[in-house]
């Protein structure tokens, strides 16, 4: 899956907590979100008109981050709940470890999208 793809895909499921995401289609999405956010601090920081523009681009884009997130932790076979682990201390030390964890086969959640992509 592309960067085109995984935006694609992320923004299109909006606020889809269920199914499952790939590794790629996560890691694609949190790099749209990080460059995202700095071309509109830079723009709004061209214009005057800091934070207004950076906290409605980060506000529209907290909740497809989000359920990608969930989505992904659904592909490694855990619970949307541990992304829960991001308000604890160290939290997200766990968290990226199951970030970069493969896809699991099959589970609980659905197919796996690895094996639906590649046919």
């Amino acid at each position: 899956m592309g960067f085109a793809d995984a935006v694609k895909s992320a923004l299109s499921q909006y606020a889809g907590f269920t199914g499952r995401a790939r590794r790629s289609e996560y890691w694609w999405f949190s790099l749209f979100f990080f460059l995202a956010i700095v071309v509109v601090a830079i723009l709004d920081g061209v214009l005057g008109t800091f934070p207004l523009l950076y906290a409605l681009a980060a506000l529209g884009l907290l909740v497809p981050s989000v359920a990608v997130g969930v989505r992904r932790l659904h592909d490694t076979g855990k619970s949307g709940l541990f992304y829960l682990l991001a308000l604890v201390p160290f939290g997200g030390i766990a968290l990226l470890v199951f970030f970069v964890m493969d896809s699991e086969p099959a589970n609980q959640y659905g197919p796996s999208p690895k094996e639906a992509y590649a046919r």
